[in-house]
């Protein structure tokens, strides 16, 4: 019996989704971090990832892995100036340009197009936190490619990247929207962005379970309706 055990579990591992690094090049000229995590269809939908404000992509292996086992690709970044992401030029003002993220979500969307034999380019999402979550609104606002979202934490503006009339130029397509009771700004940004575009707008309330990525290792059931929602608005 033992023998056998470990036989299936071996054979599970052997089948199971493989992931490597790739680099993802945007357009101005900045080489990003990206984990590519494979599901085994092909071509199969792919998902995103956008960590917050001073994380990194690792912060994702969990979900990452959960999608490509479930039959979605998923591509997690490092946002310039974070991980191993050099910084990128600066801004006007000279420091850090926090509205250049967006050209890291297309830069990371366009790699995912270059490649249609493992990816249906119709049935590319992302997810996104905190700020990462507000880039995504950005970038899918002027990407009809994009045709789901999953929000964890987006505020009406971080850093100035401003979501709001974004979210109203995405329209009808479906967007999964998770704020924590204990982080009062996300949950009423949450309640504000939900009302807007008119398509379909889910909204999840966590008890205390903090901000962004954080509320993954508080509420145990997240990770799955993340997976669910994708399953569910991209296969």
């Amino acid at each position: 019996m033992l023998i056998a055990a470990v036989t299936v579990e071996a054979s599970a591992r052997a089948q199971a989704a493989t992931s490597r690094v790739v680099a993802v090049r945007t357009d101005d000229g900045v080489t990003l971090g990206a984990t590519f995590y494979e599901a085994l269809r092909r071509p199969a939908p792919a998902v995103i990832l956008l960590h917050m404000q001073t994380r990194t992509r690792d912060d994702w292996q969990s979900v990452a892995n959960r999608l490509a086992d479930a039959g979605v690709h998923a591509l997690a970044i490092d946002f310039r100036g974070h991980g191993v992401s050099p910084s990128g030029p600066p801004g006007p003002d000279g420091g850090f340009d926090w509205s250049r993220l967006v050209l890291d979500v297309q830069a990371a969307r366009a790699y995912l197009a270059a490649r249609p034999d493992l990816v249906r380019s119709a049935s590319i999402g992302i997810l996104g936190a905190s700020i990462g979550a507000n880039a995504a609104i950005l970038e899918a606002a002027g990407d009809p490619a994009i045709a789901s979202l999953a929000l964890l934490s987006a505020g009406l503006d971080y850093r100035g990247l401003r979501t709001s009339a974004a979210l109203q130029k995405y329209g009808a397509r479906p967007a999964l929207l998770v704020a924590a009771t204990d982080d009062p700004y996300a949950l009423r940004s949450m309640r504000e962005l939900a009302a807007i575009g008119g398509g379909i707008r889910d909204t999840h309330t966590l008890d205390n379970a903090g901000h962004g990525t954080t509320m993954l290792g508080r509420d145990s059931e997240l990770a799955r309706t993340l997976v669910d929602w994708f399953q569910r608005t991209l296969l």
